[in-house]
């Protein structure tokens, strides 16, 4: 196996310094407006709506598409690596991974000396190679799943049929759909499908901004009265990978294309939103999923869909159809950052509606070195900022932990002072304008080995996490922090977590302080880092979600609620995994994407064998 440079892929990203020289630091703050009160609004009347299921095999388009990591899982998908449990290969086994951790220190980090230096438990001196192992085709007979006899055959016909959640739902946060799960813990979840629904509104135009895409996938997620209406793609890719999408587009000329502007090196065009434009009025979509099958087929997504904004009356004023939470300038002024022209007409268009229903704030990422105000604009900042006006100090607040669950982990320095137990701690303990800096634990989940080894796709599951050896092995300190992904009571501890959150809960984890959905994994690419004595930040990525605080809600705090995503009425707020989180325990280990893991077979009787 190789340890070289290692792909960039899906915001874990390499956050190494860089010279200060490049983007010019930003100041030029935009003007705030007034805002009107919450009106209601009526919603279209919902009915069932039938979504054909997907079909099983992959297509072989995607052994192209995303991140290096995610490559690798199609092709393991498509030709599997199978697990063999004879005695001359286990007896090689053993005697190479000894202790089944199947990863290590490398010895050429000189930074992390002080590090390799302490005992770290049970890694082993360097991780294995490659087994011998036999490529073998998926038709081969595969061993119980332990997820229930369901859990291989192809879904059936009326999986995807379903009541369309009520749109009066309070938080208008949802799951997605999850194949090979029990009928009810799709409850009130919603697939792509769902949502580009004529249910929703009759589309007239869409934008989608993504990381990653299947171009041919997508169009066939629209319904078919809508299948050839103009779809504008926002994304990142340069060079080859731009020549790929582009040619995934050729056989559907209403497909147009705006490349973001990442001059910052390491930056990914990370937002996932969508932009739906209907004869009856507007609607935004912030979600966790990349425009691909994998993502909205066995993994945990998370995505706020906003309410329909309806058009404003003719000759209405620059300042109107704004929300409490600012909703509508912020997401513009997002949508300006990108400096594209093809987004110039959604801008309009957006001014022309009511966006005054909204309750959540828009927290985002844009590339960028900022200064002055325009530090609190973008990145962990901006949730400071929002924290700090929008929520208040709560007794006893140094016992309320923080939790942070991601798919994927940046750099984050040799150790927990470079940035995660000083700013970022920072801006996850601000509650109002408390003078008390409190220092409460801190729980952060990322699936380990077993949690991946035990999921619904098995060890490909890991593509999507793409955490690397060479990041892992320089801060160990980090792993201190890791409890594993349980979602028991949504039933969905064996679809691995794609989606990305950040809260604050009380010390018994029965209400909340906030909450936030974002695509923002635990990176400084993703949430920004201070520069030159904290009087610049820096901003790698465009990254976008949205946060909930109590207030906009009218609420001290927000309940939790046990089992969320089986009554839709629960005024308690939907948390996606189980509380209290559940610590590593000294044999668990944090899954890594790029070494093998041999010792055990996963759901379908394979090893993981990058190469």
């Amino acid at each position: 196996m190789s340890h070289g440079k290692w792909t960039i892929s899906d915001s874990d990203d390499d956050d190494e310094a860089l010279p200060s020289s490049g983007t010019p630091a930003v100041s030029n703050p935009s003007s705030r407006q007034s805002v009107p009160p919450l009106r209601p609004k009526l919603e279209p009347v919902t009915i069932p709506v039938e979504v054909k299921p997907e079909p099983v095999n992959t297509p072989v388009s995607s052994l192209a598409i995303g991140s290096e990591a995610r490559q690798l899982a199609a092709k393991n998908q498509l030709n599997p690596v199978k697990y063999e449990s004879s005695p001359s290969l286990a007896g090689k086994r053993k005697k190479e991974v000894s202790d089944g951790s199947g990863w290590a220190l490398s010895d050429s980090d000189d930074d992390d000396g002080d590090v390799k230096r302490k005992s770290v438990g049970n890694l082993p001196k360097k991780a294995p190679p490659s087994p011998k192992a036999k490529k073998v085709k998926v038709e081969n007979e595969r061993p119980p799943s332990p997820h229930g006899r369901l859990y291989y055959i192809d879904e059936p016909e009326d999986f995807f049929e379903s009541s369309v959640p009520h749109l009066n739902d309070t938080f208008r946060f949802y799951l997605n759909k999850v194949t090979g799960l029990d009928r009810k813990y799709n409850t009130g979840a919603l697939h792509i499908r769902d949502i580009l629904s004529p249910l929703f509104g009759t589309l007239k135009e869409s934008v989608q901004f993504n990381y990653c895409f299947d171009i041919p996938w997508m169009v066939q997620q629209y319904p078919s009265e809508f299948r050839d209406h103009p779809v504008l793609i926002v994304h990142g890719d340069k060079r080859e990978a731009k020549a790929r999408l582009l040619q995934q587009a050729k056989p559907f000329p209403h497909v147009r294309f705006c490349q973001a502007k990442l001059d910052i090196a390491f930056g990914t065009h990370h937002t996932k939103m969508m932009l739906l434009w209907y004869e009856e009025g507007f609607r935004v979509i912030i979600m966790t999923s990349n425009l691909i099958r994998a993502d909205w087929y066995q993994k945990t997504q998370g995505m706020w869909m906003s309410p329909l904004f309806p058009r404003l009356p003719e000759g209405s004023s620059a300042s109107a159809g704004e929300s409490p939470t600012f909703f509508k300038r912020d997401l513009l002024e997002y949508l300006a950052s990108y400096r594209a022209p093809e987004l110039e007409e959604w801008i309009q268009r957006i001014k022309e509606h009511d966006l005054s229903e909204t309750r959540v704030y828009l927290v985002g990422s844009t590339p960028g070195r900022y200064v002055g105000p325009d530090m609190e604009r973008w990145g962990h900042l901006r949730l400071r900022k929002l924290l700090y006006d929008h929520t208040d100090p709560i007794p006893g607040e140094e016992k309320w932990p923080v939790i942070g669950q991601f798919s994927s982990i940046g750099s984050l320095g040799l150790d927990k002072t470079k940035w995660l137990a000083g700013e970022f701690q920072r801006t996850m303990t601000t509650l109002g304008k408390s003078s008390h800096r409190s220092d409460p634990p801190i729980h952060l989940l990322y699936p380990s080995v077993e949690d991946v080894r035990t999921s619904l796709e098995g060890y490909p599951a890991g593509g999507s996490l793409p955490y690397s050896i060479q990041t892992a092995q320089k801060q160990l300190w980090l792993h201190s922090y890791f409890h594993r992904w349980k979602a028991n009571a949504t039933g969905r501890s064996h679809a691995m977590p794609h989606i990305k959150t950040y809260m604050r809960a009380s010390p018994d984890f029965t209400r909340l302080a906030w909450f936030l959905v974002t695509s923002s994994n635990l990176s400084k690419a993703a949430w920004g880092a201070l520069e030159k004595n904290n009087t610049q930040v820096m901003v790698r990525s465009y990254e976008l979600g949205v946060l909930f605080v109590p207030s906009a809600f009218n609420m001290e705090s927000f309940p939790v609620h046990n089992n969320p995503f089986l009554v839709s009425s629960s005024s308690g707020f939907p948390v996606p995994f189980d509380l209290p989180p559940t610590r590593y325990s000294p044999k668990d280990q944090p899954w890594i994407w790029n070494i093998p893991y041999s010792q055990a077979p996963d759901t379908h009787g394979n090893i993981w064998v990058p190469s």
